[in-house]
């Protein structure tokens, strides 16, 4: 604050810098101002516009489509593997058509989708790879980082997330996408007044960056923590089913996802007024539900995606969790689904 560089500025670059070197590998990293202004600007940048069509889950929040729609793109929707909630490559697979420019997975609560068989997809059918990785900080698919698979990947820096700048997006990219996304960001120029195509403000700050780039450092040993946490409620939940790992991901538990088979909205509100454990039912509608998105969906039907909607419930993992709060939340649970059974 005392600098004067309030806009985009050193600390902006730094954070940049850091986050490239820590999180995926040393890839061009460019800092937005939300997730969401990362996965418009990677689209636009790409070249996705009218008449394109990109696959993304239907079970995500509405972020994903709706970047694809913002850019003049029509999003087409695909079905989930049930035991992961990520992507399925079969469903993506069925829904590949003479306009589909690019597949764009979600790595869904904090779990990585299965790059291979994505990336396998778009070299067989010619078409991109984008990330989704917004939940994902720190998630990995057979050794390698989330967010360097794709020609670009995006981490959302909201503050629900594992880290966050306050608000804010990172995009992980290859150079020719950098240099898109940096235009697009700043009014369509990188040197000031030389304007060379139509962009807009999705800056970040450098407060911002300067809250990421602390927070950045503490990202390890948070999820870390998140893990452990998570161990502890595999070993001690009964009754519900508890989230499946696929043994080629790094799950860093952005959400600890269970499913409950009967009444989740009833075992979600007996969690909370008879145990005084909090919930999130992550998501409820699916996007190709919502009024919004809907259109582009008519008749679809997406089995697995129905499934999860109405079956998930998003327990407490964070790593300000006390060991009497892991009990509670145990004993809770374990209570819970033993009335209902």
């Amino acid at each position: 604050m005392r600098s004067g560089m309030i806009a985009q500025g050193p600390e902006v670059a730094a954070f940049e810098k850091e986050f490239a070197e820590k999180m995926v590998a040393g890839r061009t990293s460019v800092a937005v101002n939300s997730g969401t202004s990362g996965l418009h600007l990677g689209l636009l940048a790409a070249g996705i516009g009218p008449g394109d069509e990109v696959i993304v889950p239907s079970f995500t929040f509405a972020a994903t489509g709706n970047s694809v729609a913002l850019a003049g793109a029509s999003p087409v929707f695909a079905d989930i593997d049930p035991r992961t909630f990520n992507l399925d490559p079969a469903s993506v697979r069925a829904a590949i058509t003479p306009r589909t420019k690019a597949v764009m997975p979600v790595h869904l609560y904090g779990q990585a989708a299965n790059m291979s068989a994505f990336t396998s997809l778009a070299e067989e059918f010619g078409i991109a790879v984008f990330e989704d990785a917004a939940q994902a900080h720190g998630s990995t698919w057979m050794g390698q980082p989330v967010g360097t698979f794709g020609s670009f990947g995006v981490f959302s820096l909201y503050p629900t997330k594992n880290m966050t700048s306050g608000e804010g997006g990172m995009v992980s990219c290859v150079d020719e996408i950098a240099h898109g996304v940096r235009l697009l960001r700043n009014q369509g120029m990188e040197k000031q007044y030389a304007n060379e195509v139509v962009g807009f403000n999705a800056r970040m700050t450098d407060i911002h960056a300067a809250i990421g780039r602390v927070q950045l450092t503490k990202l390890e040993a948070w999820t870390k923590t998140r893990q452990e946490n998570a161990a502890i409620l595999d070993a001690n939940l009964h009754g519900v089913v508890t989230p499946y790992v696929d043994p080629s991901a790094t799950h860093v538990y952005h959400q600890y996802t269970i499913l409950v088979d009967d009444d989740r909205d009833g075992f979600q509100r007996a969690l909370r007024e008879e145990y005084n454990v909090g919930s999130g039912a992550y998501y409820p509608i699916p996007n190709h539900r919502l009024a919004s998105l809907a259109p582009y969906a008519p008749g679809l039907d997406l089995p697995n995606t129905e499934v999860a909607a109405r079956s998930v419930l998003s327990l407490p993992v964070h790593p300000s969790l006390t060991q009497d709060d892991l009990e509670r939340i145990v004993a809770g649970v374990n209570a819970t689904a033993k009335a209902g059974a």
